[in-house]
């Protein structure tokens, strides 16, 4: 790519500006997310909880581009131990974000093909896959890149060496097995549950909707490190704009997709939102009643009370 960022600098420089604002952003409508997910405990239900780990992962990659923006030319050469640690954080980040991706899958999955009731799934097997497996995965990469390939902070790799597929290969892996989770689970929806009018099949058959948007988007950005756009301007310079677009507002797409049309999340916000407008109008009715002065003969007739009464 350092060819081609010097072939076509302005184009470069744009595809920045919508690398950062993408990611803008995405943190933005990510943490509006996550604080919905921790507020609105009524809807606290294992698939949402799932969502929500899943946004995390969003949240901590796109804090650890930043901070991999920030890191100087200088330093990468210098490759200084620090800035190895923050692109290997950041590698863990990616990786546990498809990991949760297949979270997804393995939950629609096991609920809707294999119709397995969904109060017996644990949900500390479904965390220990999504943050424990990319473990030894980024670790094995880690020990693979210091003796190897240590250089350039480990970022970037040279042609022709595999280090990266350490981890880049069981991210294609899951990829793949969520594809084939998705292909059954929307030929079982469009045979079985296609007359089901049950709450919980509506919530399933919107969970898949977002999953069939996503998945191909989250596989296609992935899938554009290993594209070689060719040779000729006009097929360069269409990649450098599509890769750093689907990259930079992933995590856009997420939060809507998983939690700003998520019918669970809309109407338990609603309702909150009801609840605090009349706890407010409350609130002020009665800071309203308290601040009116008494009339005189209601202060008389209160003392009267109160001397019969003695």
């Amino acid at each position: 790519t350092s060819s081609a960022c010097r072939k076509y600098p302005v184009h470069y420089k744009i595809a920045l500006i919508i690398n950062y604002l993408g990611h803008c952003i995405s943190v933005g409508a990510l943490v509006v997310a996550f604080i919905l997910f921790l507020c609105l405990r009524s809807i606290r239900c294992l698939r949402n909880i799932i969502h929500w780990n899943l946004i995390t992962t969003f949240i901590l990659r796109n804090v650890m581009w930043f901070l991999l923006q920030l890191i100087d030319h200088n330093i990468h050469e210098s490759n200084e131990p620090w800035c190895r640690l923050i692109t290997t954080i950041y590698n863990y980040f990616v990786v546990t974000n498809f990991f949760w991706m297949f979270v997804e899958g393995c939950y629609l999955h096991t609920a809707i093909v294999m119709t397995y009731s969904t109060d017996k799934l644990r949900k500390w097997v479904f965390l220990f896959i999504g943050w424990c497996i990319p473990c030894p995965i980024i670790v094995a990469w880690a020990i693979g890149k210091l003796y190897n390939e240590n250089e350039q902070c480990w970022f970037g790799k040279e042609p022709g060496k595999y280090i990266d597929y350490i981890y880049q290969g069981p991210v294609i892996l899951v990829l793949l097995i969520n594809f084939v989770f998705l292909f059954n689970i929307v030929r079982i929806l469009m045979t079985k549950l296609r007359a089901s009018t049950t709450s919980e099949t509506i919530q399933y058959r919107k969970a898949v909707k977002a999953t069939l948007v996503l998945l191909p988007l989250l596989g296609i950005t992935y899938m554009l490190f290993f594209v070689n756009p060719g040779e000729d301007d006009i097929s360069q310079i269409v990649f450098i704009y599509f890769n750093s677009f689907l990259q930079s507002f992933q995590g856009f797409f997420v939060s809507v997709f998983y939690c700003f049309l998520n019918g669970e999340v809309r109407s338990a916000a609603r309702k909150r939102w009801h609840r605090w407008q009349d706890n407010h109008a409350l609130r002020v009715r009665v800071a309203r009643a308290m601040s009116i002065p008494t009339s005189p003969t209601r202060i008389s007739f209160h003392s009267i009370k109160q001397t019969t009464a003695l």
